[in-house]
């Protein structure tokens, strides 16, 4: 029912902001891809079905907007952290920095594995991962090892360790 909407937009505001923020490098960007999702989120709500946990259904949904998104905009997203809008709770310098320096090795990754990182760094099981992303639970388990390599190899480089 479209009257439950708001009540459920307010819960999972959180998991289309972060979806978006992974996706984007500006705050019109991010905005405008937050838009989107809503849209999509709302003209399907009342189509689900049940047959998954409702946040699976809205990792789901954002993510096939903001690939698309990206597929219609064909641009290469550059590293511009500081013009997304603060999405993160108050938190200490050094956390700032390092969750800063996450996201820009995050956005170097490709389109796809950008989302395996998210939805493991959400603490999702691999079930779960395999239910949003569409691929058995093994391949996720792959995935997940391919790119914490990946972003261990790109965190290295950039901090010289």
């Amino acid at each position: 029912m479209k009257s439950d909407f708001q009540p459920f937009l307010e819960e999972h505001h959180r998991i289309i902001a972060k979806v978006c923020r992974i996706y984007t490098d500006t705050a019109e960007d991010f905005n405008d891809y937050y838009q989107e999702c809503v849209i999509q989120l709302w003209r399907s709500f009342d189509s689900f079905r049940g047959a998954s946990k409702l946040s699976t259904w809205v990792y789901r949904v954002c993510l096939n907007v903001c690939l698309s998104q990206l597929r219609n905009k064909k641009k290469v997203v550059s590293v511009a952290r500081e013009q997304l809008p603060d999405i993160a709770e108050e938190k200490d310098v050094v956390e700032e920095e390092q969750l800063s320096m996450l996201y820009k090795a995050i956005k170097l990754l490709k389109e796809s594995d950008r989302a395996v990182i998210l939805l493991y760094l959400e603490e999702k099981s691999y079930k779960e991962m395999a239910e949003i992303l569409g691929i058995t639970v093994t391949n996720v388990g792959a995935k997940v090892n391919r790119v914490k390599n990946q972003l261990k190899k790109i965190i290295d480089g950039r901090t010289g360790y």
